[in-house]
């Protein structure tokens, strides 16, 4: 029986979250706004693409 790499990878990251997590709550805390912020950034940047792109390209 080999150990799938995939599920070893997913199982060292989950402790170390839970690490980071447990031994500093408050910089975990600024990580995800961290993350959430990059996902909005993102969201808005392929909504304008998305609005130039039905606008015809023009700029």
């Amino acid at each position: 029986m080999a150990v799938n790499s995939k599920k070893i990878a997913v199982y060292v990251l989950a402790v170390f979250v839970l690490y980071v997590i447990i031994t500093d709550p408050e910089k975990a805390g600024d990580y995800v706004t961290v993350g959430f912020e990059g996902i909005s950034d993102a969201a808005a940047a392929i909504g304008d693409f998305m609005t130039w792109i039905a606008n015809g390209g023009d700029s």
